[in-house]
Parts: structure tokens; sequence; C-alpha cells
């Protein structure tokens, strides 16, 4: 089932992102993105169609939707949230070989593909520092 949140936000700049999307651009083909969220979720309404935007910019297209929702205490239910450790929504794990590289989890200062974009390259340099 896809998250109708995910649908990419028309107006998103690509250009005022150009760092992010150079990353999501360098690791298209090797990772999973998995997004958990609800399209009920005003966080996630506000956050995933600009991820969802960025996603496409960079021609990534291994995306997993994974829908949640709400039980009466609050608490998530939907596929692999316990699997995951979900608790908060919108929740992004990028994985390779599944192998988890970064997660976002629902309010940080920036925006989610610049968030993760951070972690990729900085995953990245580490790896490359081993090498």
């Amino acid at each position: 089932m896809e998250l109708e949140t995910m649908r990419p936000n028309p107006v998103w700049d690509a250009d005022a992102y150009a760092d992010a999307v150079e990353v999501f651009e360098s690791v298209a083909e090797d990772v999973v993105v998995k997004v958990w969220g609800g399209d009920w979720c005003p966080d996630c309404r506000s956050q995933l169609p600009d991820f969802g935007a960025a996603l496409e910019a960079a021609g990534v297209e291994n995306v997993e939707h994974y829908p949640v929702e709400k039980r009466e205490d609050g608490s998530k239910a939907g596929p692999r949230v316990d699997e995951y450790g979900v608790e908060l929504i919108p929740t992004v794990v990028v994985e390779r070989d599944g192998e988890e590289l970064a997660r976002f989890v629902e309010k940080e200062d920036v925006p989610i593909a610049v968030y993760l974009a951070d972690r990729l390259a900085a995953e990245s340099a580490a790896a490359e520092a081993d090498d």
C-alpha cells in the first residue's frame, strides 16, 4: 500500500537542496528507503511530500511504504513497526544489504532528506577512511 503523503510535492525546489539530492543520487542504486507514516498524521502530511520529491529528484526507486495506524493508547500499529522499533512517525530508515545506515524519527531541525543525506555522507566518509 502506498502512502499518499509520499506523493512528491510538485513545488519542491531540488536546486535548494542540491547537496542532499546529490548524496541520494550517489546511493540510489544501493539502498532501500523504508518509510513508516500515516496519511492521517499532521507531521507526515507536512514532511513526507518534500521527502518524496527529494527521492524522485535523486532517482531513488527502491522505496517501501509502511502505513501506520495509531492505537487508542497512542502506540503505533502496522507492518514491521515492532521489528524496527517504530514509536513516532514519520520514521524513515535507509538500509544497504539489510544494514541500517541512517534513521530519521519524526522531529529534527532539518528536513528529512537533509538529515538523512548528512548521515549517509558521514557514513560514506567513514567507510572510505577505513579502506
